[in-house]
């Protein structure tokens, strides 16, 4: 061999050996050889890494995973989907509910009433055995207290604010008697029912523009705006109550107590910490705390979404607290009038009470987690705990077959493979969520649904979900969960149809020109499509639905950037053309943080800026609506109305399938201290995850229980 060719076939071996050193790793058996460590050790693998470790600010699936391991929430879900007590034992959900005494008005067969035979007559009606409707019997059960309120007078300012104007008022409340009525549960409909006992109009027309005095004087149309504010004549107050479990510890052994709760719920509530979650605890008048181990949560308005938001991670107020903030400020040469909770290196070194304790983030390596000794329910089976960043599938793949990965995520193309084979148990099912284009609508020219519409109708979803999914996915058309009854099934999706695309963009103005590309004004029609880095599936969608709409004429550029830079830089601050996104979804229909007009701003989920005033409203009613069938209905209506407003070209609901290695079982004790394994099996909504706690991976397969 002469020398000119072994200097050309040098680089190439050292390439060979570098490929086959990267894709080689060590198998299960050759891990756990000589380190029964490993059996103690769960490594999974994220294409992306965390933004940050803060249940009250993250709102992105891979920090979400490593909080549900080291926070804990009030409640959860159990294997039923029936809500179960976590550092919460138990709770009450009852109801305090006003009126305001209307003396003008008339009650039917009694005449006008005041204050103390207002509550005398309830009472009495209370105390009949039978009446003529069954609804207001009802009602009437659930009161259990009946209470006045004296009138009283105040007063109070307001500061009006047009542009950069602002006008102050000076206002006097002459607030007329009150009534209290507590209830053993919520009664959306106390008032309408009460109605029937009280006179139709007893409520409607209560004057609390009369009890105002205004200085200076306003147009009737602001006074009555405010007297609708300050004094409402009617009010419901629902009420959660949380008895706290005793001696939970936070993992640095401070205990947890009802002051961490509120305190969690005042940090999401803190302007200075660009929470996205404010508009889930928004609907709270107060939270007190009792004691120690109870907290009184007391609502300004019906939300029948309360219970479910008390899932959220408890953060620890001794570690974030302003003294301990003020702190870290200085430490770290920081502005103290600037710095918050988003600033704290607590993001990145969080502190929960949850089952693991956080041991250390590499940015884009791993986030380490090991079992926490003293969980309220005891350490969990597995003692460490990795999360390794692998933006490549392939590299995921071999090394889940290996044994370095402990689980894998399926690809479509390997799903009738891998469930054959005989090594691992697979679980599959409908994700609870869907992949989709969203436009920003903020900017021309998809600010108008003509465009969006024709966006989408430029786009052949089937061949996505036939040739990109291999059929492991299903067409979807609205925001909700698809496996609930919120979905409306009969909205149909948006035809392929690129003739009636161009058509309706020529209704805009946008005409084809010599070269074939749409054009307006002498502007082509050209923007960026954005999506993450590491999915080879929106790799895939961003070709399609570039060529699709290069092919009628729109000049689409197309970027992938790094997880995090494409969180924090291009959706947190709204920062984009279009993007390829998804969601994944609870099971509760409460569509508030993501289409409510008021959640467009930065850090918010609202990124699009969607804004619609009947959409606003359905959102509202499915919040207050306790109904199930009314909720429904809203639901169908809402669905109606964003899938008719393209603000998203929705794509499609994935079909997952997840593998693990037959020897990862569920140890536990039976009643008479036996030890025994069970196979892992998935909850209703297919979570397999359910009992990692007392996952277990052993060398050889045991005898199973039934």
């Amino acid at each position: 061999m002469t020398i000119k060719r072994l200097l050309i076939l040098i680089p190439v071996l050292i390439i060979l050996f570098l490929v086959q050193s990267y894709l080689w790793v060590p198998t299960y058996e050759e891990q756990t050889k000589g380190n029964p460590d490993r059996l103690h050790e769960y490594i999974t693998a994220s294409l992306g890494d965390a933004t940050l470790l803060n249940p009250i600010l993250s709102a992105n699936s891979t920090s979400s995973r490593i909080e549900s391991m080291v926070f804990d929430g009030l409640i959860d879900y159990d294997d039923e989907l029936n809500f179960r007590g976590r550092l919460a034992t138990s709770w009450e959900v009852l109801e305090e509910a006003y009126f305001y005494v209307n003396e003008k008005a008339e009650i039917p067969g009694q005449g006008a009433a005041d204050a103390h035979d207002m509550v005398q007559f309830i009472q009495e009606a209370m105390e009949k055995k039978t009446l003529p409707d069954s609804e207001l019997s009802g009602t009437l059960r659930r009161i259990k207290d009946v209470a006045l309120i004296p009138a009283n007078t105040y007063e109070t300012t307001r500061i009006e604010k047009k542009g950069k104007e602002e006008k102050k008022f000076r206002i006097t409340v002459h607030a007329p008697a009150r009534i209290k009525l507590t209830l053993s549960e919520v009664d959306q409909d106390l008032f309408t029912n009460l109605a029937k006992l009280l006179g139709k109009e007893y409520f409607a027309s209560f004057d609390a523009e009369s009890c105002l005095q205004m200085e200076p004087q306003t147009d009737n149309e602001t006074k009555t705006a405010y007297a609708k504010e300050v004094l409402p004549a009617t009010e419901h107050n629902p009420v959660l109550i949380f008895h706290l479990r005793p001696d939970v510890k936070f993992h640095d052994g401070h205990v947890f107590d009802a002051g961490d709760v509120k305190f969690t719920y005042d940090a999401i509530m803190d302007p200075a910490n660009l929470s996205p979650r404010v508009s889930d605890y928004e609907p709270i008048k107060q939270a007190e705390v009792i004691d120690p181990l109870t907290i009184r949560i007391v609502y300004k308005r019906l939300y029948s979404q309360a219970l479910g938001t008390w899932g959220m991670g408890m953060l620890p107020e001794h570690l974030l607290n302003r003294e301990a903030l003020l702190k870290e400020a200085e430490d770290s040469d920081a502005a103290p009038e600037k710095f918050s909770i988003r600033q704290s290196s607590f993001n990145r070194h969080p502190i929960g009470c949850g089952p693991f304790v956080f041991e250390e983030w590499k940015s884009d390596q791993y986030i380490a987690l090991s079992g926490f000794d003293q969980y309220w329910e005891g350490p969990p089976n597995y003692r460490k705990y990795f999360l390794r960043i692998v933006p490549d599938l392939l590299t995921q793949e071999m090394e889940f077959y290996s044994g370095t990965l402990d689980s894998y995520d399926v690809q479509p193309h390997q799903v009738e493979r891998l469930k054959k084979d005989e090594r691992f148990q697979c679980f599959s099912g409908t994700s609870f969520g869907y992949t989709y284009i969203g436009y920003n609508m903020r900017r021309a020219p998809f600010d108008d649904v003509r465009v969006r519409k024709a966006l989408s109708m430029a786009i052949d979803v089937n061949k996505i979900i036939d040739y990109v999914l291999y059929k492991q996915a299903e067409r979807i058309t609205g925001p909700f969960v698809k496996q609930t009854d919120y979905y409306d099934h009969d909205i149909q999706p948006i035809p392929y149809d690129p003739k009636g695309a161009l058509r309706l963009l020529k209704e805009v103005g946008w005409q084809r020109n010599s070269e074939g590309w749409l054009e307006k004004d002498g502007k082509r029609f050209a923007f960026t499509l954005i999506t993450n880095s590491g999915n080879d599936i929106r790799k895939a969608v961003l070709a399609i639905a570039q060529d699709a709409w290069k092919q009628i004429g729109i000049d689409v550029r197309t970027d992938m950037l790094e997880w995090s830079v494409f969180i924090q830089e291009r959706v947190d601050k709204a920062d984009f053309d279009a993007l390829i996104l998804g969601w994944v979804m609870g099971i509760e229909p409460d569509l508030y943080q993501i289409w409510h007009s008021s959640q467009t701003h930065p850090y918010q989920l609202n990124f699009v800026g969607f804004k619609n005033k009947e959409a606003d409203e359905l959102i509202i009613k499915i919040r207050q609506e306790y109904n199930h069938e009314k909720q429904v209905e809203y639901c169908h209506r809402l669905h109606k109305i964003i899938a008719g407003e393209q603000p998203y070209t929705f794509l499609y609901v994935g079909k997952w399938t997840a593998v693990l290695d037959k020897r990862i079982l569920i140890k536990e004790l039976d009643k008479d201290g036996v030890m025994l394994y069970k196979k892992i099996k998935p909850t209703k909504t297919g979570n397999y995850t359910f009992h990692f706690n007392r996952w277990e991976k052993v060398p050889d397969m045991p005898e199973l229980a039934p």
